[in-house]
C-alpha cells in the first residue's frame, strides 16, 4: 500500500495525539484531515505493517469470507503475535481514526474480523457497535452492503448490542426498509429490542416527506406490545405523532389514553400534531375538546402552531366564522400568527368562492408585518384546482408578481399539479421547463406529479421518459414514485419491468407499502395473473403487514370481471378470516361475480346476507343486479328490484333507469312477438 494511503506511523516516544491525513476517494491528489483520539499514549506502537497487510485485497478476502481458511498464513500470524500487547484502549483509538474517513473506511471494517480472528481484542461486538454508535451520531452515512452484512459475518448470532447498533444507524440513515429487517432479526432470535431501536425507527419514519405507512407503524405497535415493553413519554410521543400523520387519530387518540392511564404526558408537539389529524378528518368536535383539555385549560400555554392545527378542522369544514374567531383569540392571548395561519384563512376563503376576501387578508397581513410568500400564494392556487377554476392559475401568478413574490418550487409543483389534474399536459410542461430555467431544481414531489399526470393523460412514452430523466438527475425516486410506475407497467402488461420496478426500489433501501402491494394486486388480477395477485398478499402478510380491504376489493372485483365467482367468494372468505369485514363496495363486486356468471340465485343470497347483516345496498347493488337478471333475460323481475330500491330510500341513477328501460323494452318486444 503507498505510504499516501496509510495513516502516519505510531512511533515510540511519541506521546502527542497524532491525526490521520488520508486522500479523499477521487482521481484527485486533496486529502483530509481527520482527529484520532485515545485514552491513553496512543503512538506506542506502530500499526503501519499492520494497515499495509490489511490493505491487500487478497487479505480482505480472505477476512471476510464467510467460511474461515483451513490455516491462517505463517507471516500473518507472526504480524498478528507482534500486537499481542495492544491494549483495548488503543484499539478502540486506531479505530476512530480510520472510521473518520470514508477513504480508510474499509481499512476499520477490515481490522474487525482479523481482530476476531486472532482474539486481539475482546469484546467484538462492543468494538463494532461503539464504531456504529460514532459514525452515525457523526451524520455519516453506513454504506448499505455493510448495513447488511454485519450480523453474519462478525457474530453467530449477533448480538442484541450489535443488532441494537445496525437498527439505529439504518434509521439516522434513512434507511426504515433495513432497520425494519433488522427488527424482526432482533425478534427471530428470541433477543428483546430496547425502546432506543422503537425510537430510532419511528424517527426514521417520521423525518420523511412522506407520511408513515399505516400497515408498518401497525406492525411496529404490534411488536411492541409482544414483548411486553413499556413505552415512555417520549416513545409515547412519538408513536402518538406517527399515526397522526398517518391519518389514523383513531389509533393515536388510544396511544394517548393509554399514555394518561398510567400517569404520563406526551409532548406538546405530539398532541398538535393529533389536532391537526383530527381537524383534517373533519372531525372538529373532538378537535376542540382535545385543544381545550391540554391547552387552554392545562399548563401549557397554545402556540401558534396548536391554534393552526385547530384551525385546519374550520378550514376543512367550511366553518368561516369560526376560523376568524381563531384569529381574534390568538390576538387576545398574545399570540402571533404566522404565514401558515394566514395561509389557512386565505385557503378557506379561497374554497367558499370569496377571492376578494381572501386579496383583502393578504393586505391585513402585510400590515401585521407578516409578508406574504410563495406558500399563501400556493393555497389560493390550490383552492382554485379544487373548486375546478384552474384557468385562474394565471391570475394568481399575476397577483403574486404584483406583491413582488417570487415563485418557489412548492408553488411550482401546485400549478404542475393543476394543469396535471385536468389534462392540461403541455402547460405542466411549460411550468416545469419555467422553473428550471429560473434554477429551481425540481424535487420529488415535482417529478411525481409530473409523471403521474402523463400516465393518466394517457402519455406512457413520455412518463417513462420523464422516470428516467429522474434518474439521471440529483432526485433519487421515491416509493411514490415507484408506485405509479409499477401501476403504469402493469397497465401495459410490462411484468419484467414491474419486477425490475419492485427490484430497484428495494435495492435504494425503500419500504414497499401498502400502496405499492394493492397495486400490484390490482394490475396482476385485472390481467387474469392471479397467482402473482395471491402471492403479493401472501408476501405481504410474511413481511408483517396487514392486508386492507382495498387490496381485497381489487381481487374480488378482478375475479368478478371475469366471472369467476367461485374465486371471489373464496377472496370474500379470507378477507374475513383475516379479520376484515366486507364492504359494501366489496359485496357488489360478489355480486357482479354471480351475475357474469349467470348465477342469479347466488347473487340474489349476498342482497339477503348484506340485509341481514347491516349493510346497506346502494344504487350500484341494485343495477348491478338488474344487469344479472337481464343477463339471463329474466326481464319481468328488474321492475320489482327497481322498486325495491327506491322504497329503500336509493335515489336512481342514469344507468339504472336505462337497465329499467331496456327490461321494459325486451319485455313489449317479447309481447309483441
Amino acid at each position: 500500500m503507498p505510504a499516501s494511503l496509510l495513516p502516519p506511523t505510531f512511533l515510540p516516544h511519541h506521546h502527542q495525539r497524532q491525526r490521520l491525513r488520508l486522500p479523499v476517494p477521487s482521481c484527485t491528489t486533496s486529502s483530509v484531515s481527520v482527529s484520532v483520539s485515545a485514552a491513553g499514549p496512543a503512538s506506542r506502537y506502530d500499526f503501519e505493517p499492520l494497515l499495509a497487510y490489511l490493505s491487500d485485497p487478497s487479505t480482505v478476502a480472505s477476512l471476510t469470507s464467510p467460511s474461515p481458511p483451513p490455516s491462517v498464513p505463517a507471516p500473518e500470524r507472526r504480524l498478528a503475535a507482534s500486537y499481542s500487547a495492544v491494549p483495548s484502549h488503543e484499539w478502540h483509538a486506531l479505530l476512530r481514526g480510520l472510521a473518520a474517513s470514508d477513504a480508510s473506511l474499509p481499512l476499520a471494517f477490515a481490522l474487525l474480523p482479523f481482530l476476531q480472528r486472532h482474539r486481539l481484542c475482546f469484546p467484538l461486538d462492543l468494538l463494532l457497535s461503539s464504531l456504529i454508535h460514532s459514525l452515525s451520531v457523526s451524520g455519516r452515512l453506513l454504506p448499505h452492503s455493510l448495513l447488511l452484512s454485519f450480523p453474519p459475518s462478525l457474530s453467530d448470532p449477533p448480538s442484541p448490542l450489535l443488532l441494537n447498533s445496525l437498527l439505529a444507524a439504518s434509521a439516522a440513515a434513512s434507511r426504515p426498509a433495513i432497520a425494519l429487517r433488522l427488527l424482526a432479526l432482533i425478534r427471530e432470535h428470541n433477543f428483546l429490542p430496547d425502546l432506543a431501536s422503537y425510537s430510532h425507527l419511528l424517527a426514521s419514519l417520521l423525518n420523511t416527506r412522506d407520511p408513515p405507512d399505516a400497515a408498518i407503524l401497525e406492525r411496529l405497535l404490534g411488536d411492541l406490545r409482544d414483548s411486553r415493553l413499556e413505552p415512555d413519554a417520549p416513545l409515547f410521543s412519538d408513536l402518538i405523532s406517527a399515526f397522526a400523520r398517518a391519518a389514523l387519530p383513531d389509533a393515536a387518540l388510544e396511544l394517548l389514553a393509554s399514555a394518561q392511564a398510567i400517569g404520563l404526558t406526551p409532548r406538546s408537539n405530539a398532541v398538535t400534531a393529533l389536532i391537526s389529524a383530527l381537524g383534517i378528518a373533519g372531525r372538529v368536535p373532538e378537535a376542540e375538546a382535545l385543544f381545550l383539555e391540554f391547552f387552554l385549560a392545562g399548563e401549557i400555554k397554545p402556540r401558534t402552531r396548536a391554534y393552526n392545527a385547530l384551525l385546519k378542522g374550520y378550514v376543512k369544514i367550511g366553518s368561516l366564522k369560526n376560523a376568524e374567531h381563531v384569529l381574534d383569540e390568538m390576538s387576545e392571548c398574545g399570540v402571533a400568527p404566522d404565514e401558515a395561519t394566514y395561509s389557512l384563512l386565505v385557503d378557506a376563503y379561497t374554497r367558499a368562492g370569496r377571492w376578494e376576501s381572501a386579496r383583502i387578508l393578504l393586505k391585513e397581513m402585510e400590515a401585521d408585518g407578516v409578508k406574504p410568500s410563495s406558500y399563501v400564494f400556493s393555497r389560493i392556487l390550490a383552492g382554485f384546482r379544487d373548486r375546478g377554476d384552474w384557468q385562474k392559475a394565471f391570475a394568481v401568478l399575476r397577483e403574486m408578481h404584483a406583491s413582488g413574490v417570487q415563485p418557489d418550487r412548492h408553488f411550482y409543483n401546485v400549478m404542475i399539479d393543476t394543469f396535471g389534474k385536468y389534462n392540461c399536459l403541455g402547460h405542466a410542461m411549460d411550468v416545469f421547463n419555467r422553473m428550471r430555467g429560473e434554477g429551481i431544481e425540481p424535487d420529488v414531489v415535482t417529478w411525481n406529479t409530473l409523471i403521474d399526470a402523463h400516465c393518466k393523460g394517457g402519455r406512457h412514452d413520455c412518463a417513462m421518459e420523464l422516470f428516467k430523466e429522474m434518474r439521471e438527475s440529483n432526485c433519487p425516486p421515491g416509493t411514490t414514485t415507484y408506485n405509479i410506475m409499477i401501476n403504469l407497467l402493469g397497465e401495459q402488461e410490462r411484468w419484467v419491468g414491474v419486477e425490475t420496478m419492485m427490484s430497484e426500489m428495494k435495492e435504494q433501501g425503500l419500504v414497499p407499502n401498502i400502496i405499492t402491494y394493492t397495486t400490484l394486486v390490482d394490475v396482476y388480477g385485472r390481467s387474469g395473473r392471479y397467482k402473482e395477485a395471491i402471492d403479493c398478499i401472501e408476501a405481504m402478510k410474511a413481511d408483517g403487514l396487514k392486508p386492507s380491504p382495498t387490496m381485497y376489493h381489487a381481487l374480488v372485483n378482478a375475479y368478478a370481471q371475469r366471472g369467476l365467482a367461485d374465486h371471489a367468494l373464496n377472496v370474500v372468505k379470507a378477507m374475513r378470516a383475516d379479520g376484515l369485514e366486507a364492504s359494501t363496495v366489496v359485496l357488489n363486486s360478489l355480486i357482479n361475480a354471480f351475475g357474469e356468471d349467470r348465477r342469479v340465485v347466488e347473487a340474489f343470497s349476498v342482497l339477503q346476507f348484506m340485509k341481514e347483516n347491516d349493510f346497506r345496498p346502494d344504487v350500484i347493488t341494485y343495477t348491478t343486479l338488474m344487469k344479472a337478471l337481464i343477463r339471463v333475460e329474466q326481464f319481468d323481475k328488474v321492475p320489482v328490484i327497481y322498486e325495491e330500491m327506491i322504497t329503500s330510500g336509493c335515489a336512481p341513477d342514469r344507468k339504472a333507469r336505462a337497465m329499467l328501460r331496456s327490461a321494459l323494452r325486451y319485455m313489449k318486444h317479447t309481447r309483441v312477438a
